[in-house]
């Protein structure tokens, strides 16, 4: 939506949007020989100059290929041409870029407000060059001298003879070999003018970010790491937003958005300035991501006169000992007395978030988390009787790149499976809902998530064995990724049930995210001691941000970033 928008504002760009088509409509367009178009003007895919992909999560790499199949594309970068256009690629995923590394021509790595400029400036001036053909390898050189910018085609990647990863070769002396993320020094104004869909979505509301990055330090969470500093925007630049995005857009409802957004330094203020500014309009507030130990009682108080709808917590974890292990260190008490005000306050259901899987996870841990979603909804049964509701979710802990854990081995799909058919006979009852996902999904997304290039052969024989929208449950297909993995002679445990050495050089180690291997592994040291870090806004713990990032953070007020100014 933001790049969307920022593309088409530019005088001589033009940016149409393109989806990949349910199954039906798929057959339907391969039967009559209709490639994937775009909606705007229905133009094929394979006639745009560039095509950006999101991949927010990693289930998504088989729709890449079946997108770029139906679009008439070459699947292989290495396949493509000048008469091709240029396929970038973006997104969370990305950090890591090596699994599918062979089908893509560059990778943004980090935020894209600034950089989409410069991409662009790039094309263009290759496209009315004097060069009649678009020269394709020195047009990916060019564009591998933008910062942020990776051309996986531009290194080579080389391994142990046990199948470790050994190192990423650059081929060219002009290539840099690493690539820092790119980050904007402040935050933009959030767009307001935008598409709004005519069927309903999931998330039906007018999307405005408050604030991006997160310094809690939770030991699991990939955004947390590769979203720093954080940056806030005003109150009044939210406010005005507001304003604008509601006639615009024709929503009553506003998503106040961030990974935590009650750790928004005016989140108080703001929720009160809305409901006096918006007051008898019959606009809601939503604020989906908050964390019990900054939800104090006048933020509560303050979201009085919302509507009435669960209220979500995301412990992760049922004891203390575990919470400190992940760095999430609230006390049971402290829970229990947050869960009393919010229902003392109207509200009826409860959502809990937990995960299991967890490093030093313990049977123990796991029965924790029925009895802790007990306690729970009996302290709300003591306020509101049997209108209490506990809903309960049920994540398994996947090792992400670029955390404190992605050394760590994997729990198997037998042992997750055990410990869901324990808490499915445990969280049963009255006001208790329970759900949960699928081992096997979960265990598909941890082969991707730490995978090298060669997972790009797997990733193609499962798309050809029929996978694709993976993370869509009646679609996934679990045989099609583990024939897959049995026709390239990989074995699928080397990616998920290993633990990693010390020293392990990493298939993503080329791409900086801004936090240090070194302090990421200090962080992993200190969980195993059950050692924790406070919010890093009140101390710096020197992860790497600041020196990465100080050219920049010397051009931004110091209030623009919560991290403190460099000397």
């Amino acid at each position: 939506m933001i790049l969307y928008d920022l593309i088409n504002q530019r005088p001589h760009t033009l940016a149409e949007r393109v989806f990949l088509p349910w199954v039906d409509m798929e057959k339907a367009m391969r039967q009559a020989e209709i490639p994937l178009y775009s909606l705007e003007t229905k133009h094929a895919l394979a006639d745009f100059d560039l095509i950006g992909v999101s991949l927010p999560y990693e289930s998504l790499y088989t729709n890449l290929l079946n997108a770029l199949d139906l679009g008439g594309i070459p699947l292989l970068s290495a396949d493509r041409t000048s008469g091709h256009p240029l396929i970038i690629a973006g997104g969370h995923a990305t950090f890591n870029p090596e699994p599918v590394a062979a089908y893509v021509d560059a990778f943004v790595i980090g935020e894209g407000e600034e950089v989409i400029h410069e991409i662009v400036d790039c094309v263009e001036a290759f496209k009315h060059s004097n060069v009649k053909t678009l020269e394709r390898e020195k047009l990916l050189l060019a564009l591998a001298q933008i910062p942020g910018v990776y051309v996986p085609a531009l290194y080579q990647a080389h391994y142990h003879t046990n199948g470790v990863f050994s190192h990423l070769e650059p081929l060219s002396n002009d290539v840099p070999q690493t690539i820092i993320k790119r980050i904007v020094g402040e935050l933009p104004p959030p767009p307001t003018r935008f598409i709004v869909p005519y069927i309903d979505t999931v998330h039906n509301r007018a999307p405005i970010e408050i604030m991006r990055g997160c310094t809690r330090g939770c030991r699991f969470c990939h955004a947390g790491i590769v979203n720093r500093p954080v940056r806030e925007r005003s109150v009044e630049q939210i406010l005005t937003a507001i304003e604008e995005i509601i006639p615009h857009t024709g929503y009553s409802e506003v998503g106040l958005l961030s990974l935590s957004s009650s750790d928004y330094s005016h989140v108080v203020e703001l929720v009160k300035a809305i409901n006096e500014r918006f007051q008898g309009k019959n606009i809601a507030i939503s604020l989906p991501s908050l964390r019990i130990e900054s939800l104090s009682v006048k933020l509560m108080d303050a979201l009085a006169g919302q509507r009435r709808r669960g209220f979500t917590l995301a412990p992760e974890a049922a004891t203390e000992r575990m919470r400190q292990t992940i760095n999430k260190p609230i006390s049971d008490a402290q829970l229990l007395e947050t869960v009393r005000e919010i229902y003392s306050r109207g509200w009826h259901t409860i959502k809990l978030y937990f995960m299991i899987g967890l490093p030093t996870e313990t049977l123990e841990d796991v029965q924790a988390i029925a009895e802790l979603s007990k306690a729970v909804r009996d302290e709300g049964a003591k306020i509101i009787g049997k209108r209490a509701q506990v809903h309960v979710s049920i994540g398994t802990f996947i090792p992400k790149p670029h955390t404190p854990f992605q050394w760590v081995a994997c729990d198997t799909i037998e042992i997750i499976q055990n410990k869901l058919n324990r808490l499915k006979e445990e969280l049963r009852g009255w006001g208790l809902k329970m759900n949960w996902n699928d081992p096997r999904e979960t265990t598909h997304e941890a082969w991707l998530t730490r995978g090298d290039r060669r997972m790009a052969k797997v990733i193609y024989h499962a798309w050809k064995n029929g996978a694709k929208f993976d993370a869509w449950r009646e679609h996934f297909n679990f045989q099609a990724w583990i024939d897959a993995f049995e026709e390239v002679s990989l074995n699928p445990d080397f990616y998920t049930h290993r633990q990693r050495s010390a020293d392990e050089v990493f298939p993503w180690d080329h791409i900086n995210a801004g936090v240090s291997k070194k302090f990421l592994r200090q962080d992993y040291e200190w969980s195993q001691e059950e050692k924790t870090r406070p919010d890093c806004r009140e101390k710096c713990y020197a992860c790497g941000i600041l020196p990465t990032f100080n050219d920049l953070r010397r051009q931004v007020p110091d209030e623009a970033w919560y991290c403190p100014a460099v000397k």
